[in-house]
């Protein structure tokens, strides 16, 4: 991977941290998949309000190589808070396009290319609120559906 990506091991956990540059990402999941990890079990994000970003973080592992089954690989983008988009991965494992709408829906993160960003487990009143973002206020939520006559939380 080269230049392209940062790698660290934690030989505890078994987890591969490769951190790479928002423009490279697709790249370097496509080499990943073709080395053998195949599926995509997660998708999130990790808010760093004080730096202003998020990580978006896929967490991969194989099913196809043994010797690769006791590792995960978190494949890992930076993006800014004022515009937190990156590319989808969903045509890299296709198993993600629900793990990314779920990270659309509670960051706020834009999947560029997803082929279905619609809300996926937010009731109406909430949509457009990023509730996992470290900023997202939820006794002014709670106070403003108590107001609307709306479901307690």
């Amino acid at each position: 991977m080269g230049d392209k990506a940062k790698i660290a091991y934690s030989e505890r956990s078994n987890l591969i941290r490769i951190e790479v540059q928002p423009e490279a990402l697709k790249e370097v999941a496509l080499r990943l998949r073709d080395y053998g990890f195949d599926h995509c079990s997660s998708v999130t994000a990790v808010d760093y309000l004080k730096e202003n970003r998020m990580e978006v973080v896929w967490h991969l592992s194989s099913y196809s190589k043994p010797e690769l089954s006791r590792y995960t690989a978190g494949l890992v983008a930076s993006v800014t808070r004022d515009k937190p988009e990156v590319a989808s991965l969903v045509d890299v494992w296709e198993g993600a396009v629900f793990l990314e709408r779920e990270t659309h829906e509670m960051f706020g993160i834009d999947f560029v290319g997803h082929p279905d960003q619609r809300p996926l487990l937010l009731p109406e009143e909430l949509m457009g609120t990023w509730p996992l973002r470290k900023d997202y206020q939820l006794k002014k939520r709670r106070e403003d559906l108590f107001k609307k006559g709306g479901a307690p939380l």
